[in-house]
């Protein structure tokens, strides 16, 4: 996160350059950004590779960890004139073909895994219930969950309302271990990604992310929308 505060800091510099330090502060001001965190601190750092980090805190302690360095990121854009922010909560972690693929030993058990399910919904719900706080001590500010558990769990649950066929592996490869740039020209995939839920072991494919994306939608703009129309009056 202190890398990517650089990079804001360095892409504000050349707006500044662009347009003015004034008309700069005003699009920065009068933006809307994303924040997505936490599936790789906890599937590397806490459940996959534990280490240090389980040896350092239960899981209720790795999850206000996160939030921390979550709220700490949130104050430092807010410092350097955001004021609109999504922040994604988790998905279900136990159910990402990467993650069943370390917990079972035999690959044709693709089961989801319930424990890491019910560690994402309490740290939702730690999210769901820090940022209001948060926003009430950083005047001027919107900040608003996107919770993209639940479509996510609805599309394992009942795969055929959105037309997938495969939910439990990815598209690239074999769909149990690929990822990032495991994925690549030379790498083979499925037939049909529109009916696999994953492209590869964590990340969905595109038809999924455009399932959650209406789903967040029809939900977080009403939102962003309410309170623009409580300002205008």
């Amino acid at each position: 996160m202190t890398e990517q505060i650089e990079l804001f800091k360095n892409y504000i510099q050349k707006l500044e350059g662009l347009a003015g330090q004034d008309k700069a502060m005003k699009i920065i001001s009068g933006a809307m950004v994303s924040i997505s965190a936490g599936v790789n601190d906890f599937g590397y750092n806490f459940y996959n590779f534990p280490g240090t980090r389980q040896h350092q805190f239960t899981i209720g302690q790795y999850q206000d960890f996160i939030l921390g360095r979550i709220q700490t990121f949130v104050k430092e854009l807010y410092g350097l004139g955001l004021r609109t922010m999504l922040i994604g909560g988790l998905p279900p972690m136990g159910c990402l073909p990467i993650q069943i693929t370390a917990r079972f030993k035999d690959p044709r058990d693709r089961r989801c895994l319930e424990d890491q399910n019910s560690d994402s919904q309490a740290y939702n719900q730690k999210l769901a219930i820090m940022l209001p706080e948060l926003q009430g001590s950083l005047p001027g500010s919107k900040l608003v969950f996107a919770n993209g558990y639940v479509p996510f769990i609805d599309m394992i649950n009942n795969p055929q309302k959105y037309g997938f066929v495969e939910v439990n592996r990815g598209c690239c490869g074999t769909g149990l271990v690929e990822m990032a740039s495991l994925c690549n020209i030379k790498t083979p995939i499925c037939e049909n990604p529109s009916q696999f839920l994953f492209w590869d072991s964590i990340h969905p494919s595109q038809k999924a992310y455009q399932f959650i994306a209406n789903y967040l939608e029809s939900r977080v703009l009403p939102l962003l929308l309410e309170d623009s129309e409580h300002q205008s009056r």
